[in-house]
């Protein structure tokens, strides 16, 4: 079993629990003094706590929705406790009590269910025919935006509330003047969150190209203003380079200095040109094991920086396409055993939703048959056509329930420096969550604390 974590998450304590009870009381009290102006249902919870609950209702800015009968992901356990939200974040509960005087202003039963905070993806090529690197033309604003609500509409369903779109190497007009049409949105009704893109290549190793198109790759990195070709860069969270092309390691740099995330990837990187890009700040590894020299005992390569523990491991992270195709489980299990904390999952999704047959995706034809896609008439993978939703539940059978679910959001969110808002159940974290049963089914995904899915035949 593991160990509880030192220090509670968010400043939870054992006031917890009471907290509950007499939210409760108060709660009754405050609904006879109004002559019974708010109406309480006196129902009881699965649990036979003989709680009264709520009647349903839209929750109005400033009112409080207390989650009862709920199972939360907390210091990496899952713990029988409530959840308060307001305006779209968690709240302390003692906060409310003990110095507002004041109960939730509705309560929702969860009805026993695992509440997660929502699934991150920071590597998401495409899916429901989308590509993001071959867009309709002409490439508009509004073409761009259609793109981005198609596949974050799709990816509720999978339990995830924001991600990365992926960029695979391309021609330079494309970073000209399609990359700056991508922004970043928030989440909601309307879809996942957009947390900036990622731009993986063109300065990758042309011998580990995988599905991206060699006539553009760039065998070295310029300085500005060639560097991307003049793109704009704010819209960018997540840039991937192979460590041994030459003015990578000043890239590097730069990059960092602006707040973008370095990974590692596409490479034939020896291990100390990744500990030389780790100490210039790069902090991330593109689907490890895929799209790098292999693991040899002589030198590890890329791979080789998890065994470097506490030398590089301390802001490592590393990413992993657990769909049981990209990696065999007994390389999950050996990744995460060596550095379990910096496990990322992610989808590097092209084909997701996609039905068996052949597809023409952008400039790709590609062939999906049984999850697995490939460039048409080859053995390369083509991204995926995986879900996240799916992965956690193939790396949960590997690693564990919690473990799994903190690699699709605590580490993510700790990747991208944005750990107090996202990927955490935390007080005063966004209210973006997934609820799902023992199996890791989707029941429902919450985006600032409404329900923006739910699974059919479920009601809340």
């Amino acid at each position: 079993k593991k160990k509880k974590k030192k220090g509670g998450e968010g400043g939870r304590n054992s006031n917890f629990r009471f907290v509950s009870l007499l939210q409760t009381a108060l709660a009754c009290v405050m609904a006879m003094a109004d002559g019974g102006a708010v109406r309480v249902a006196v129902q009881e919870d699965d649990v036979g706590s003989g709680c009264p609950r709520w009647a349903s209702a839209p929750t109005k800015p400033g009112e409080v929705l207390q989650l009862v009968n709920c199972r939360l992901l907390l210091n990496g356990q899952l713990v029988r406790e409530d959840l308060w939200i307001r305006d779209g974040r968690i709240l302390d509960p003692c906060d409310l009590f003990w110095k507002e005087k004041k109960a939730a202003s509705r309560r929702l039963d969860v009805k026993n269910l695992i509440v997660s905070p929502g699934y991150l993806d920071v590597q998401i090529n495409g899916a429901f025919g989308v590509d993001f690197s071959k867009l309709k033309e002409p490439t508009t604003a509004e073409v761009v935006e259609n793109a981005l609500t198609t596949v974050a509409r799709g990816i509720l369903a999978h339990g995830v509330t924001a991600f990365c779109p992926t960029i695979i190497t391309s021609c330079p007009e494309f970073y000209r003047d399609i990359v700056p049409l991508f922004k970043r949105t928030a989440g909601g009704a309307n879809g996942a969150a957009v947390l900036g893109l990622h731009l993986e290549g063109p300065y990758i190793n042309v011998e580990k190209k995988g599905a991206h198109p060699p006539q553009y790759i760039q065998s070295r990195v310029p300085p500005p203003p060639e560097f991307y070709h003049g793109c704009d860069l704010s819209q960018v969270a997540v840039v991937t380079m192979a460590p041994e092309l030459q003015g990578c390691a000043e890239a590097t740099q730069r990059l960092v200095q602006q707040g973008v995330v370095v990974s590692m990837g596409h490479s034939m990187a020896q291990l100390q040109h990744a500990e030389q890009a780790t100490c210039n700040g790069a902090s991330f590894i593109t689907h490890l094991f895929n799209a790098m020299v292999s693991f040899h005992h002589r030198d590890p390569g890329l791979v080789g920086l998890l065994g470097d523990k506490h030398k590089y491991t301390d802001k490592l992270y590393y990413g992993m396409i657990v769909d049981g195709i990209h990696s065999h489980e007994a390389a999950v299990r050996v990744a995460h055993a060596t550095h379990p904390d910096g496990l990322v999952l992610v989808t590097d999704a092209i084909a997701s939703g996609l039905p068996n047959g052949t597809h023409t995706l952008g400039s790709m034809i590609i062939d999906v048959c049984d999850g697995k896609a490939t460039l048409q008439g080859t053995d390369t993978l083509a991204g995926s056509a995986a879900t996240m939703n799916r992965c956690v539940q193939m790396c949960a059978e590997i690693v564990g329930v919690c473990e799994a679910l903190e690699a699709a959001t605590l580490h993510p969110a700790k990747l991208l420096g944005i750990e107090k808002r996202k990927g955490t159940l935390a007080y005063g974290a966004d209210a973006d969550l997934v609820f799902l049963d023992d199996g890791l089914e989707v029941i429902a995904t919450v985006i600032a604390g409404s329900i923006v899915w739910q699974k059919e035949g479920w009601d809340f």
